[in-house]
């Protein structure tokens, strides 16, 4: 047997096992979700349930009140769909500033920036929330949405793929009259749709996912988002885990469906994050 088959042979073994064991937990969630609360306490570790029950979907989306599981997924779904907007008015309008205008300290600028991302987050979380506390939206939507709407790395990101469009347009375009603003919008925008679109799901799926921070700056149940609900609910139900499943799937329903129709843009980012020019 070749050895480059071999080879192939020990990478799809490899890559069965990491795929059995990242999906085996979420199997595992999915049919704990079907499953009555007797069963679960008395069944042990076992897979597939005994009898196929929607008891705890009912629970949360029909008869309980004080977790107001839809309210929070609409919640979710608009800070979602605004931030990913702003991130992307934000982020094409400082790349195209930094890639194609020239003005006094832009490189050091874009340095400073790069140079924050080595910092972790975490370090921000204090001063952050006593901004968004100064500005009253501690409780609000404007809390999630606002402030990584200027992500480092998008901006770093798209600048450096506008980088590789030859000036050649933009100087082709001047000699017709258009302004900055008209090769923006005309010339740079159709030519960068593919990493805007990556952005975007980036974006989407970032903001929906995030639970560290709207834990910290929602304590108003009726306005979390569905990462904060999900806390809350294991307060109220950390003896019925059917209920935390069925929870749990509905909450990662938009971005599974995200991911189905935009698998080959998220496969794209990874070329693009990794063939952007230094």
């Amino acid at each position: 047997m070749k050895k480059k088959s071999v080879t192939k042979i020990v990478a799809f073994l490899f890559l069965f096992v990491m795929a059995v064991i990242w999906m085996l937990p979420l199997l595992y969630g999915f049919f704990t979700s079907f499953k009555s609360h007797g069963e679960i306490m008395t069944s042990g570790f076992k897979i597939m349930p005994a009898e196929w029950v929607l008891s705890n979907y009912t629970n949360l989306l029909v008869n309980n009140t004080s977790a107001p599981l839809l309210r929070w997924f609409l919640n979710s779904m608009f800070i979602a769909v605004t931030h990913t907007v702003l991130v992307l008015f934000v982020v094409s309008f400082s790349a195209f500033a930094y890639s194609r205008l020239n003005f006094k300290g832009k490189n050091f600028l874009f340095t400073f920036l790069l140079v924050t991302m080595m910092f972790p987050s975490v370090v921000n979380l204090i001063p952050l929330y006593k901004i968004v506390d100064i500005f009253g939206w501690v409780n609000t939507p404007m809390a999630m949405i606002v402030p990584a709407a200027s992500g480092v790395f998008n901006i770093f990101l798209v600048r450096q793929f506008m980088d590789n469009i030859p000036k050649d347009f933009d100087e082709a375009a001047q000699i017709d009259g258009a302004g900055e603003f008209t090769i923006f919008t005309k010339i740079i925008l159709p030519l960068v749709k593919p990493v805007l679109l990556v952005v975007a799901l980036f974006s989407f799926t970032g903001s929906w996912n995030d639970f560290l921070w709207p834990s910290i700056v929602f304590n108003d149940v009726e306005r979390m988002p569905i990462t904060a609900g999900l806390q809350l609910l294991q307060g109220m139900y950390d003896v019925k885990p059917g209920l935390l499943m069925a929870g749990a799937l509905i909450a990662i329903v938009p971005t599974f469906i995200l991911y189905l129709f935009a698998q080959k843009y998220f496969l794209q980012s990874m070329s693009l994050s990794a063939g952007v020019k230094g």
